[in-house]
């Protein structure tokens, strides 16, 4: 087994940082739609439906608006981050082989 040397942990720091910065990225593309996706049926039910008019508040609307975004933010950020720590990984290990 080979040693660690200092360029192959700076390497592999810019290989995560980039990962973590894709997963970021993805995870506020993900949010941004969601945001919208939520926020157009909230506000519309909210004019257009008696019940909903009746009891969703502002604080409750904004709580099923960023509600969807936070999910869908962790959700594509995480599955970024483990796709590309997949593909990283099989990398390696392919280059290994070789």
């Amino acid at each position: 087994m080979g040693s660690v040397t200092r360029a192959s942990l700076d390497q592999k720091l810019a290989l995560a940082k980039r990962s973590s910065h894709e997963g970021v990225m993805a995870g506020a593309k993900a949010a941004v739609v969601a945001t919208v996706a939520a926020a157009v049926p909230t506000l519309a039910s909210v004019r257009m439906l008696p019940w909903a008019r009746t009891n969703l508040n502002p604080t409750a609307q904004a709580l099923i608006i960023s509600t969807a975004a936070g999910m869908a933010y962790f959700i594509v950020a995480d599955k970024t981050v483990l796709a590309s720590a997949r593909k990283n990984s099989f990398g390696a290990s392919y280059k290994a082989d070789i």
